[in-house]
């Protein structure tokens, strides 16, 4: 498919709008920036989460932590009572809270995230078990940005950044794959995203806030820090207060929102936790989904052999 008829197709689907064609060796003229749906930063490969499933294991994070510490505590009270033949089913009710729905929840895999490979050049892209894959050097891109306008939200602006992958084997098949929402996002800053796929596979694994190439993976770090999960917010509010308390020298530091926020953490801390783990749970099995052809690439020792090239050995043609 041509650059021109990526436009229009992109034209067809948001309207009128401000567009521009992204190029994998030529800068958009922004800084790096990570829009936090990064999944993995590796030294070999680049993970995107996709749309899904991002509050997996909140059913088990209640469910255990709430139920299952209140029947610890009953338990305790049961104990303290004397009532022993109360005990084993309060500890039996409060494995059910956890084990059932985190069995539920991590049963079904999360869907595969956008893959960028550093070793091969490639793009991978799963789509219900079918796998579509692009070559980064030959990548079409293309950024759009469009309004969207509500009642009550009046006109907000949205920015949509996609590529274009071909089916494995079916290199006529083709497929357009957003990276990340457009919600609530720029044309600039779609750009600056671009820039941060494209410093890591031109110039990464590691590179500094110009995208420059560099040892230290210290601005990527930056970057990723602000993908703060749900269980990190307790330590974040218990730095800030840490901060101000340090700034404020002797005087008043600690405000009411400071309190309340690091309070309702502290309160939810063990739900959060237990529903960060199951969704770390659910994602290493993902991670087995993936068919060999991938993994093996993915590997310090792989194979470099592009697919494109397997198929133009096939004598397909793209």
């Amino acid at each position: 498919m041509a650059l021109k008829d990526l436009i229009a197709q992109a034209v067809s689907k948001y309207g009128k709008t401000s567009n521009i064609t992204l190029q994998p060796n030529e800068s958009t003229g922004q800084l790096p920036l990570e829009l936090f749906i990064t999944d993995e930063h590796t030294t070999n490969y680049l993970t995107l989460q996709v749309a899904g499933d991002a509050d997996r294991g909140g059913i088990t994070g209640m469910a255990a932590g709430v139920g299952s510490l209140a029947s610890l505590v009953l338990a305790l009270m049961m104990m303290l009572k004397g009532r022993w033949d109360l005990v084993g089913l309060c500890f039996f009710l409060g494995a059910a809270m956890f084990f059932v729905p985190f069995f539920l929840e991590t049963r079904k895999p999360l869907p595969l995230p956008i893959l960028f490979n550093r070793r091969t050049r490639e793009v991978y892209f799963d789509k219900a078990g079918e796998l579509f894959h692009t070559p980064w050097d030959d990548i079409q891109a293309i950024a759009c940005e469009f309004q969207m306008t509500g009642i009550y939200t009046g006109s907000i602006n949205n920015a949509s950044l996609e590529i274009l992958v071909k089916r494995l084997g079916e290199p006529e098949y083709l497929a357009m794959v957003s990276l990340g929402s457009p919600m609530g996002k720029t044309l600039n800053m779609q750009k600056s995203f671009w820039e941060y796929i494209r410093s890591y596979m031109n110039n990464g694994p590691w590179f500094d806030k110009n995208g420059k190439h560099t040892d230290s993976d210290e601005f990527v770090r930056s970057q990723l820090s602000s993908n703060i999960r749900k269980s990190d917010f307790l330590a974040y509010w218990k730095k800030t207060i840490t901060d101000k308390k340090l700034q404020s020298e002797g005087s008043n530091f600690l405000s009411a929102s400071d309190a309340f926020m690091f309070i309702g953490h502290l309160i939810f801390y063990p739900t959060n936790a237990i529903q960060d783990f199951t969704y770390d749970y659910a994602k290493r099995k993902t991670r087995n989904l993936w068919p060999e052809i991938v993994t093996e690439r993915l590997k310090s020792d792989g194979p470099t052999t592009r697919l494109i090239d397997l198929e133009r050995e096939r004598g397909l043609s793209v």
